[in-house]
């Protein structure tokens, strides 16, 4: 069974507003022990204090770090940060065939001419986020595939790494956060060894590209 203070430090990491928060004292702990209470007790089916409520946050805020301590490991070049815009996401149930519709699809888009095309193959589903133009492709060679969602009016913001960003932890949640604090709705998240692309609502776009700009300029 977990403990409060488990359970405590577990809801505030997974919460960038109240880590952020935490982090730079803006939060009344007696105040958000208060609220906390209920869906503690909920959780751990024991009563539970507001003081010792109080306390584990109190212990979570001091092992905070007083600033941010990842920092983005950007690629030294020109074009970190690029956009393609009018993006269709299609989620299918994986079956027996659907790799011969990955081949095809492969083979009848070629090198696109710039246009944007990604298949991302799990255990249960394959999605497929292309440009306008090869939703026809797309729906004929699926056509015969369990179609589970199809989300349509995207854009994609694409961030340039450097080749060793996978050895600074917690790289991804620094910049996620900062886009939950903006209030950009990510649709999706889409990365290789040097590139993490978000995807997004076109009316987003704006937000999370203003956002990834200022991280860019602070770093540099």
């Amino acid at each position: 069974m977990l403990s409060i203070s488990t359970k405590v430090e577990r809801i505030v990491t997974e919460s960038p507003f109240l880590s952020e928060g935490l982090r730079r004292g803006l939060i009344n702990l007696s105040e958000l022990a208060r609220q906390l209470q209920p869906q503690l007790q909920n959780d751990l089916w024991k009563p539970v204090g507001q003081a010792a409520v109080v306390m584990a946050l109190r212990r979570v805020a001091e092992r905070l770090p007083d600033k941010e301590s990842q920092e983005l490991v950007l690629a030294q070049q020109s074009g970190q940060l690029t956009a393609r815009t009018d993006l269709v996401e299609f989620t299918f149930r994986r079956s027996d065939r659907i790799d011969d519709c990955h081949r095809l699809l492969l083979e009848r888009v070629g090198t696109g001419h710039g246009l944007y095309l990604t298949v991302t193959r799990g255990s249960e589903e394959v999605m497929v986020v292309c440009s306008r133009p090869f939703i026809g492709i797309v729906e004929q060679l699926f056509a015969n595939e369990r179609l589970l969602a199809r989300l349509e009016n995207l854009n994609a913001v694409t961030l340039q790494l450097t080749a060793d960003s996978w050895r600074t932890p917690g790289i991804y949640h620094a910049i996620l956060k900062k886009l939950a604090w903006d209030k950009v709705n990510l649709i999706n998240l889409i990365s290789t060894h040097t590139e993490l692309t978000l995807l997004i609502e076109k009316e987003h776009t704006g937000a999370a590209f203003s956002v990834l700009s200022n991280m860019i300029a602070h770093k540099h």
